[in-house]
């Protein structure tokens, strides 16, 4: 049977995750490992009354450790009530196969532990610490984005059912992963493919749109592609919003600009201004 992890903070993401979690699963017909990890300070109960030796003091380190300890008690509470919630939305979308976990420790070493046998790794394009206004991804996204090996489905902030699929591509090693991913994979079935490459028309990029759209083809897609002119990050989030595609497929990494934009020293241009979600293929 097929996995997916989906990963939950509270954020208003979540939901949006959840349904979209539901949306795949039942594609797919995939069991789903929910998670909702803490930070070891977030869950720590640790005693700083020994810290100081003053008895004029010992009273307040002792009321600070006491607090400390019910915070971590409310951290853990507050993790396990996220995920009783993201557990009923996922089931309200008609999947039974749903199990919450509640972790202590580093997110990235969470989903490296619980990756294999995994077919997606599902998150929020932002968390709860993300600035809105300036437009911040999460930081473990990021860092997701750079360590995973399995292919990441990144939610943007409110869920639609997918039918119009844009996938990304630069000739790339990556590039041509995620058009062998969307040809294989029974998530895509169905659904409207197209192959874009951002720069100008020539033979090297014919040739491998041509390569991708029939390798899309023997999966049973009728794919359409283009080559439009622009820059990768303004090109591709306007071609999204004019041409309705629901879904940006991208290789996480590549041998063009799209490398850069894709995984950075930041976040990518493309998916903070991207409106829809995007996939990211190793």
């Amino acid at each position: 049977m097929s996995k997916i992890i989906a990963l939950v903070d509270g954020s208003d993401y979540s939901e949006s995750v959840c349904h979209h979690v539901g949306w795949i699963a039942g594609r797919i017909g995939a069991s789903v490992d929910l998670f909702h990890v803490l930070g070891r300070r977030e869950a720590s109960n640790g005693d700083l009354s020994g810290n100081l030796r003053l008895g004029a003091r010992s009273k307040i380190m002792s009321d600070l450790a006491e607090l400390d300890a019910q915070r971590a008690k409310l951290a853990q509470a507050q993790g396990r009530a996220i995920l009783e919630d993201a557990k009923a939305l996922i089931e309200g979308d008609g999947v039974k196969a749903v199990t919450p976990h509640l972790r202590i420790g580093d997110i990235v070493e969470t989903v490296a532990s619980q990756e294999q046998g995994v077919d997606l790794i599902v998150i929020g394009k932002r968390g709860e610490a993300a600035d809105f206004a300036k437009m911040h991804l999460g930081s473990n996204l990021e860092r997701i984005a750079r360590a995973a090996k399995k292919p990441v489905f990144v939610a943007n902030r409110a869920f639609k059912p997918i039918e119009k699929v844009l996938i990304a591509f630069d000739g790339g090693v990556s590039a041509m992963k995620a058009v062998d991913y969307v040809a294989r994979d029974p998530l895509f079935a169905g659904l409207s493919c197209t192959v874009v490459t951002v720069g100008k028309p020539s033979g090297d990029a014919k040739r491998g749109l041509d390569d991708a759209k029939a390798t899309l083809a023997a999966g049973g897609h009728q794919a359409e592609v283009m080559v439009i002119e622009g820059q990768p990050e303004t090109a591709l989030g306007d071609l999204v919003d004019a041409k309705g595609y629901d879904l940006l497929v991208m290789g996480a990494y590549g041998h063009s600009r799209i490398r850069s934009m894709i995984i950075g020293s930041t976040t990518t241009q493309m998916i903070r201004t991207c409106k829809v979600p995007v996939v990211l293929v190793k």
